[in-house]
């Protein structure tokens, strides 16, 4: 049986003059009533210039893929009524005239007085990707298996290198400043799901985070559907590429499964090296070495190509092989979306790179 996956994705609305538009909660409501989206795929984000989708549970990537075109035209469909075009970037790349305003929803405008320059600065988009798994036993056992993998995830999916109209250095700046929140970054190893639900609740009793969804960790439980959370992505501003990061998230969480199944113990990698391994990500992408799984400094193909044979198995059951193949290759010849983005700062400046991600963002 297919494992089931559904795909989450974070949008920033962009005005005629290339500035964001604050009109997240108009164009939610637009898009929910169009006839290509239902209201629940379509929902609020902390910043009215956000808007967030989620597709369908999806038993194949065509599913992913489709599912997410659609959406993202009904989406930019809504935006057009308030002149907006939708753009699918890790970071708003270009300089603000002036402060977002939060979402008007209690919990958003607690999250500001607990962390106002925080939430002022929370303009990044990720991509979040659920996969259905039988319990919350074998989500944890998934969890522990997925740590070493998120680095090398997060790298290929890197597409947030610029930050109020400059060039950060980083490759995925919007892994540094999710970094900033109380909980955050790869999750801790647990012995069990016993374990992780007793270290929510001593987090959520220490009343620095609000609700279990401020468990902020690049993987995590999903607590309203049967499903494992893999939250390291920056959003993909080709969809391609997001169906590329739903098969091998898919394909590392089959695998693991596989291996809880088979006794094989889950590797026990110290946070310290995950930590060093997940800022040489986000500073460099796929442009220098990656730390391996094992800890080793490598070239970031190797690393790649490490991945791909890690989940060939699962990807060949799942008859994802050849598709995510060929979009791995792509991507390792091409770049990532960091590099389209900071090679087209470099020629033509932000107003350049705002043109090229709201094409990209609808197109195939």
């Amino acid at each position: 049986m297919t494992t089931t996956v559904g795909v989450e994705e974070e949008y920033l609305l962009v005005d005629a003059a290339g500035r964001l538009g604050a009109y997240g909660e108009k164009v939610r409501a637009a898009a929910g009533v169009a006839p290509f989206a239902a209201a629940t795929e379509i929902q609020l984000e902390l910043l009215q210039a956000q808007v967030e989708v989620a597709t369908p549970v999806c038993g194949t990537l065509a599913e992913v893929g489709g599912n997410l075109l659609r959406l993202r035209h009904a989406v930019a469909e809504a935006a057009q009524t308030y002149g907006c075009r939708i753009m699918a970037a890790g970071t708003a790349p270009m300089a603000l005239d002036s402060p977002v305003p939060v979402t008007d929803k209690a919990r958003y405008r607690a999250m500001r007085r607990q962390a106002p320059q925080l939430v002022a600065e929370q303009l990044v988009n990720g991509m979040h990707v659920h996969v259905g798994v039988p319990s919350r036993r074998v989500g944890v056992e998934v969890l522990n298996r997925l740590r070493p993998w998120l680095p090398t995830l997060t790298a290929m999916g890197a597409n947030s290198p610029l930050w109020e109209g400059h060039d950060t250095g980083f490759a995925s700046w919007r892994t540094v400043v999710f970094g900033r929140w109380p909980v955050s970054g790869v999750p801790p190893r647990f012995a069990d799901d016993t374990d992780y639900d007793v270290r929510a609740r001593r987090l959520l009793g220490t009343g620095v985070i609000s609700d279990i969804g401020q468990l902020y960790w690049q993987a995590r439980l999903c607590e309203r559907y049967p499903t494992v959370e893999v939250r390291c992505l920056d959003v993909q501003s080709r969809a391609d590429d997001a169906v590329l990061f739903a098969g091998l998230v898919r394909g590392l969480v089959d695998t693991a499964m596989r291996e809880a199944a088979a006794g094989r113990p889950a590797p026990d990698t110290s946070p310290e090296l995950l930590d060093a391994a997940m800022w040489q990500a986000a500073r460099h992408g796929l442009g220098q070495d990656l730390i391996d799984p094992d800890g080793r400094r490598r070239r970031a193909g190797d690393v790649v190509s490490h991945l791909l044979e890690h989940v060939g198995p699962a990807l060949a059951e799942a008859g994802d092989a050849r598709e995510v193949a060929a979009l791995v290759h792509r991507l390792l010849r091409h770049g990532t979306g960091a590099d389209r983005q900071r090679q087209t700062f470099l020629d033509s400046g932000a107003d350049a790179v705002v043109a090229m991600i709201t094409d990209t963002t609808m197109m195939p």
